[in-house]
């Protein structure tokens, strides 16, 4: 075996394993056991914000792509201490709590697609709202919506964290390693510390609301208010803790005793308190995680992703399929970049799917799909009807549509910001796979922090995102929104983990997903067309400048598309808007040689393997 790629390794004091702690939970002696993780902590190199040129990564056996390179770490030595690539997605999540805490962690919630050699499976741990939560859960005392961001920055905005339970359900039908093990590595670097990244920095540092968080504020923060410079060692020991924990004893350690009242707590305790109660959180896990992925063909290809509440499949396969049914321009893709005739095409559609989202996608288990079933956005019939709506110049914004003629009843829901998100992508050395999502909202969640009822410094953020939901539960007109809060129910999400596969010979082709809130959507398809039209590679088609359109203005991807695009577009009716678009892509996909994975250079991920 060839190491292709991989950071290489301090030799220190700390390299720690959990057998020996362990060995009355696992129930044998050290020397018994044939596989174990034994972990050390890689160098940690300090990776810029902004834009990084990567090279894609090609490995023979195996890959794992993440979004921070010591997390990316954790993964690749899971799977060299035997592990599969659930074991090395949960290894990853736990180190991406520590530090990616902008994006993800054990606060919130996730969805994972894996592949076992025949089957996708899926695993939907979206957090719910406590069932004391209802549809005046975001108005003030006189029945209006209160702003945006005081509702992301409160205990209202916070759902029951279902990450480690999901985990822990995966993990029991495809993991190989012990579930403790796979704690090992996000454990010893939350005890030892981890060198605070550019990226890491430049968001704390300009970020106002956390430092108001007495436990944040410790954390991430000097006692003059200055985020914790570039290199600083953090260590988080209530992290680690709770961690230690919930490795020995799974759920009950994070959903009953001190964690679980520790998080009531400190939403309840906020100056707009919210109102959950441990015993919403002693009830998630006892449910099953398990629902059916949708899989859907377009070309020679299949294409698996998340049913609702996730809007993200859907709105990626109508997108696609919208096109489908058009003429397809003479180019599609031109000196790095897709054409204008091309972005006119995608942006329509996208405005299309995008009003269909807004109008119908919600929980299922307290939504109806139109005609009864999801796949009635997606029929051909259909998308071929609501392709004859783009025409040469911009339709301006898009009305929802009627699938099978059965007018819908619900309000069209405005469009709500969403943010802070993470994704990983894992080959395993069987050829398994996984893509996972994960997200805590917005960046840096409510920006509350628990520590888990340790008393020791640091812990986990909590979730906003229950701002998922429509915070106006009627429209305009009256209409109930799909999306409205109710008790216990899941947000919308626009996460969007994605297989695909050869739609002939069923065999796996690539592993692919993005964080960016709304825009994910976008990124996601941007990558699938990339690799699977445009005959780009993963890291090329991650590459592409980004664009999208939530069924308004589009916007591009700033100083990435000339001047005579933007007026091609401008010609044509579009409003154009360019701004950063901070795609995190990540991507396998498989090769004659084996595989190729690419990570996004405007974040700080890598791939290993070997």
């Amino acid at each position: 075996m060839t190491t292709l790629f991989h950071l290489p390794y301090v030799k220190i004091a700390s390299t720690v394993t959990l057998l020996t702690s362990l060995v009355l939970f696992i129930g044998c002696e050290p020397s018994e056991r044939e596989t174990g993780v034994t972990y050390t902590i890689p160098e940690q190199p300090e990776m810029a914000t902004g834009y990084t040129e990567k090279p894609g990564w090609a490995t023979s056996e195996f890959a794992v792509a993440a979004a921070n390179p010591l997390a990316t770490d954790a993964g690749y030595q899971i799977i060299k201490a035997g592990g599969s690539a659930v074991d090395a997605a949960i290894a990853v999540q736990m180190v991406l709590t520590l530090v990616e805490p902008q994006s993800s962690g054990i606060g919130g919630g996730a969805f994972l697609l894996a592949w076992d050699g025949a089957d996708v499976h899926a695993y939907n741990g979206r957090e719910t709202a406590p069932a004391a939560a209802d549809e005046n859960h975001f108005l003030d005392e006189d029945g209006n919506p209160i702003p945006f961001r005081d509702a992301v920055r409160s205990g209202l905005s916070a759902g029951v964290p279902g990450t480690i339970a999901m985990l822990k359900h995966a993990h029991e039908r495809h993991g190989i390693l012990p579930w403790a093990e796979l704690f090992t590595p996000a454990i010893t670097l939350a005890e030892e510390g981890f060198n605070v990244s550019p990226r890491l920095h430049g968001l704390l540092a300009g970020e106002e609301a956390l430092r108001e968080d007495d436990i944040a504020a410790q954390l991430y923060y000097d006692e003059n208010g200055e985020a914790r410079p570039i290199g600083y060692n953090l260590q988080n020991p209530a992290l680690a803790e709770i961690l230690r924990q919930v490795a020995l004893r799974g759920n009950e350690a994070f959903y009953t005793g001190a964690v679980a009242e520790s998080i009531v707590e400190r939403i309840r305790a906020h100056e707009r308190p919210g109102n959950m109660t441990v015993e919403d959180i002693n009830n998630y896990p006892n449910q099953d995680f398990t629902t059916e992925a949708m899989c859907n063909e377009w070309r020679a290809y299949r294409i698996c992703g998340f049913p609702p509440p996730s809007s993200g499949h859907i709105a990626i396969m109508q997108m696609l399929g919208i096109m489908e049914h058009l003429e397809a321009p003479q180019a599609g893709f031109e000196d790095g970049t897709p054409t204008a005739e091309w972005l006119h095409q995608y942006l329509e559609a996208a405005k299309l799917a995008f009003a269909d989202r807004n109008q119908y996608i919600a929980d299922p288990n307290f939504v109806e799909a139109p005609a009864g079933d999801w796949q009635s956005l997606m029929n051909s019939d259909y998308l071929a009807e609501r392709s004859l709506l783009i025409g040469e110049n911009s339709m301006g914004s898009a009305e929802p549509g009627n699938p099978e003629d059965v007018l819908s009843l619900f309000g069209l829901m405005q469009e709500q910001p969403d943010k802070g998100t993470s994704h990983i992508s894992i080959v395993d050395r069987d050829g398994n796979s996984v893509s996972m999502t994960t997200t805590i909202e917005s960046g840096f969640g409510n920006r509350i922090m628990s520590d888990g009822g340790t008393g020791l410094p640091g812990g986990f953020l909590l979730n906003n995102e229950l701002t998922d939901l429509s915070l106006r539960p009627y429209d305009d007109d009256g209409n109930p929104i799909a999306n409205r809060v109710e008790p216990n129910k899941r947000p919308r999400s626009s996460m969007s983990p994605t297989l695909i596969f050869d739609n002939e010979s069923g065999d796996f082709l690539a592993s692919v997903g993005s964080p960016g809130g709304a825009a994910i959507i976008h990124y996601t398809a941007k990558a699938i067309v990339g690799m699977y039209d445009w005959g780009l590679n993963a890291q090329e088609a991650i590459n592409v400048p980004n664009f999208s359109n939530f069924n308004g203005p589009s916007v591009l991807e700033e100083d990435r598309f000339s001047d005579d695009i933007i007026r091609a577009l401008e010609a044509m009716g579009h409003e154009i808007t360019e701004r950063a678009q901070t795609s995190g892509l990540q991507a396998i996909q498989v090769t004659p040689e084996g595989l190729f994975g690419g990570a996004d250079p405007r974040r700080e991920g890598v791939v290993m393997g070997e």
